[in-house]
């Protein structure tokens, strides 16, 4: 645990903010609606049966190669917030599945995606982090890029000989800013359709607004497997046992809501406020109080609290090896973040509170899982009724990596993917 979390005995609190109207709020009491019936009655939303996933799923190299071609690089990733952008000439650089991306926001405030490699001898151009710059110069021989990705200038351009600069500009990758998100596929020359892509699901991102809020912190940290770590964040069965210093002080355990959209998810937890309430009229609800959702985008971006004024942001992503995760976390604001010493020490104690419940419980004890899952490879994971976001998630990763290699091979067949024991 960090030294802030051992001094502080708290947990953060929930800020409520005033975006929740119109039909977002209709929606949310609706969310409440069906939580205060599993609260009265001690239950929680179940999928039809369990559900068995082969180990082998979680550590087969072949395997997790082809989830990371057919998913991966073909989908449009949400690898930046607009609110990291926040100025013209602002960057993000980041490593993603190996691939080193670099996102900006040129002159005019448009966004483009590159990959981070010069086109002279591949060095990488920018650090992995935010910051500002009018160019992007490679720090091994000095070539610069416009923000556009265009080579602009060459160190010793006289002495190096001639060739056509228009075409050793940076390598560029489909982008598309939309709703406070901005998503890139990892694949030159493939069409991003965002308005497909999101679906059902468009209008819960675009009333979570959040392209008005603000970064205050960002860290990366270390886990298990992918599948692994993405699976902490869909069910709240384990808050009882694995949270009970943490999440369960403000959460009941396994009572939960859950709906699908397309790819995408959300999971709402009951609150424990939401016991003073069970009895009280619809119209005097506050759903920014009794429930905590999860907005969740496939393959991972879990937007934490985002009805309230701080939320938390979590993105898993796999690395190059089949047995570890990198998750960036993200904490945000919707008001200026503040320059007073208190303001700013509410939010630290916030960002290092997610962190020592992310990384401390759950990927801790996804490490365990890991080593688990690896002396079990003829075995099954068994996900139960009450944990029907888990099972939502295994059952859309198998089915874009089959539609991945249908799309590049044209017949599954021909390429190994994940077993599969149940539709």
């Amino acid at each position: 645990m960090s030294e802030t979390a051992q001094t502080e005995a708290v947990v953060p609190a929930y800020l409520p903010s005033d975006i929740l109207n119109g039909a977002a709020r209709d929606e949310a009491i609706s969310m409440m609606r069906r939580l205060v019936a599993h609260t009265k009655n001690k239950t929680t939303d179940q999928a039809e049966a369990p559900f068995l996933e082969p180990a082998a799923n979680y550590l087969d190299e072949e395997i997790f190669k082809n989830e990371i071609e057919l998913i991966f690089k073909r989908i449009p990733l949400p690898l930046a917030l607009s609110c990291e952008l926040p100025k013209k000439n602002s960057y993000k650089a980041i490593e993603v599945v190996g691939v080193p991306v670099v996102i900006t926001r040129d002159s005019k405030g448009e966004v483009h995606a590159m990959l981070n490699v010069c086109r002279h001898r591949g060095a990488l151009i920018c650090e992995a982090g935010h910051g500002e710059s009018r160019a992007l110069t490679c720090r091994y021989h000095a070539w610069s890029y416009g923000m556009d990705g265009e080579l602009k200038g060459i160190y010793g351009e006289s002495t190096f000989g001639d060739f056509d600069k228009s075409e050793r500009g940076l390598i560029t990758l489909p982008v598309v800013e939309k709703h406070g998100v901005v998503f890139v596929c990892l694949t030159p020359g493939l069409e991003i359709d965002i308005d497909s892509w999101l679906g059902d699901f468009a209008p819960i991102l675009e009333s979570l607004k959040l392209d008005e809020c603000h970064l205050f912190s960002s860290r990366m940290m270390p886990g298990p497997n992918w599948k692994v770590a993405i699976e902490g964040y869909l069910e709240g069965y384990h808050f009882a046992s694995l949270h009970a210093n943490t999440v369960f002080k403000t959460n009941l355990s396994n009572t939960a809501i859950f709906d699908g959209f397309g790819p995408h998810e959300r999971v709402a937890f009951a609150l424990r406020e939401i016991e003073n309430h069970l009895d009280d009229p619809e119209d005097t609800w506050d759903p920014t109080a009794n429930v905590g959702s999860i907005n969740w985008l496939f393959p991972g971006f879990s937007i934490a609290g985002g009805w309230r004024q701080r939320m938390a942001i979590g993105f898993p992503l796999p690395t190059t090896n089949v047995n570890e995760s990198m998750t960036e976390q993200r904490i945000l604001v919707r008001t200026p973040i503040p320059e007073d010493e208190a303001g700013r020490h509410e939010l630290e104690v916030m960002r290092d509170w997610f962190y020592d419940v992310t990384y401390g419980e759950d990927y801790i004890t996804g490490y365990g899982v890991q080593k688990g899952v690896a002396v079990t490879t003829d075995k099954t994971q068994i996900f139960g009724r009450n944990e029907p976001g888990v099972q939502y998630v295994h059952r859309t990763i198998n089915r874009l990596a089959r539609e991945g290699a249908e799309a590049v091979y044209g017949d599954a067949s021909k390429v190994k993917l994940p077993v599969v024991l149940q539709d």
